[in-house]
């Protein structure tokens, strides 16, 4: 089931909850108005002093009249952090770079130079509002544990949040994703609870990728915002596409544009439609040494019930299709499909398969009548570009930022998975 930067929406309803907010309040005073009217130094700041209830995406502004800001400080009171902000080339605006947290109270300190030297500090406090609902990345991948931080080119970037996501824009545009060289991608929503980023084309041999969900104190939904942020880096590895034939019974392995084998294979019989190879680009989702195969369909005692133990499997699709060692088909491979829909091969080529495969490795199958569904397993690619970017939160692409060392902190959060364990 599929649900679903817009950047000008975004921002505009950020600009809209400020000029609410200054439209409600300021800390301004009649006495600061009459010394800007005088050519005195005079700073405003929003939200107003003492504040209540603010929505932790409202951003804060720090404004100087006559004169230059000298200094910004705004920090959260309970946990003694910075909040990161943006100063304008003249020094007259400062406005901060991302949402607070909820139920945190603000301190704002800021200082002004007027044109003649004298000076201005404000200090003011405003409190967020309570969230009733915190929402947490339950999974991220790639990840160590189940696929290795060096991955194939097709490899997507998927997160599982731990319940569902309503404000998908205001969650999206908090997904960063570096590079060390610059390629076009996107997010894609699969369903309300999971977001996947893949690169219009494959991503380039060799490239360092770091995603940053800056995900603290974004609204997720009514009521409900993001605990921390997450960071995770990995690394592409080197090219491999494998095509699988299921008319020439042929599996071709190229590794960055050479042939380093081509494999006799046997594929789904046919008949039915359910023992057909899909067709279309999967990827390797996992590496198996041991796999134990039952029938779909059938259960024990059932006509058509089958359990078998195979061994060397590289797992393609969530419909338990692999490439896998079959030595009771082998007469048949390269000349014949047999199989309910995995791809046969020989033990020792299974062996090869699996030891040179990287997970997110492209495994593209022709010659079959059924085809991948895209949200099969990892059947990210099977989608065009547009019909990828019409599932967006934001219908539209971007291209990745240049990697950077660190991490990145906000709304006193601090970047790391050590609050809520992400799971593999």
């Amino acid at each position: 089931m599929r649900h679903v930067e817009i950047r000008v929406v975004a921002l505009g309803a950020g600009a809209l909850a400020l000029t609410l907010a200054s439209g409600c309040g300021s800390s301004g005073t009649s006495k600061d108005q009459a010394a800007e009217n005088r050519g005195d130094v005079a700073v405003s700041v929003s939200p107003a002093d003492r504040a209540a209830q603010v929505a932790p995406e409202l951003p804060v502004t720090v404004g100087a009249v006559n004169g230059a800001l000298r200094s910004v400080s705004v920090q959260a009171v309970s946990r003694h952090t910075q909040v990161e902000g943006v100063l304008s080339a003249d020094r007259t605006q400062w406005r901060s770079k991302r949402p607070m947290a909820p139920g945190e109270t603000y301190r704002v300190t800021a200082e002004a130079v007027g044109r003649g030297g004298d000076t201005k500090r404000v200090t003011s406090e405003f409190t967020t509002i309570q969230a009733s609902k915190i929402y947490a990345v339950d999974k991220m991948l790639p990840n160590k544990e189940a696929t290795g931080l060096t991955v194939g080119v097709g490899m997507p970037i998927i997160l599982t949040f731990d319940q569902p996501i309503a404000d998908r824009v205001s969650v999206e545009r908090n997904l960063m994703v570096q590079a060390s060289r610059p390629i076009e991608g996107a997010w894609h929503w699969f369903d309300e609870k999971t977001v996947s980023f893949r690169p219009r084309q494959w991503w380039p041999a060799h490239t360092k990728v770091k995603v940053i969900a800056r995900l603290a104190g974004v609204r997720g939904g009514p009521g409900m915002y993001g605990g921390q942020d997450y960071v995770r880096e990995f690394e592409i590895g080197r090219a491999q596409i494998s095509h699988a034939d299921t008319s020439s019974h042929q599996m071709t392995v190229r590794r960055d544009g050479q042939v380093i084998r081509t494999v006799p294979l046997s594929a789904g019989r046919g008949g039915d439609m359910k023992y057909y190879t899909t067709n279309g680009i999967h990827l390797a989702m996992s590496r198996e040494d041991v796999t134990t195969m039952t029938s779909p369909d059938a259960g024990p005692g059932s006509p058509g019930y089958y359990s078998m133990t195979v061994y060397d499997t590289v797992r393609i699709s969530d419909t338990g299709e692999y490439v896998h060692g079959a030595p009771w088909s082998v007469g048949s491979q390269g000349n014949s499909n047999v199989s309910h829909g995995c791809i046969n091969i020989s033990p020792s080529n299974a062996k090869w398969f699996k030891e040179t495969t990287l997970i997110g490795d492209p495994i593209i199958v022709s010659g079959s009548p059924r085809p991948l569904d895209p949200a099969n397993g990892w059947g990210h690619w099977q989608e065009t570009w547009p019909q990828w970017l019409r599932w967006s939160g934001l219908r539209s692409g971007f291209t990745t930022e240049a990697l950077t060392a660190g991490g990145h902190e906000g709304a006193g959060v601090p970047v790391s998975e050590s609050k809520k364990k992400v799971t593999s």
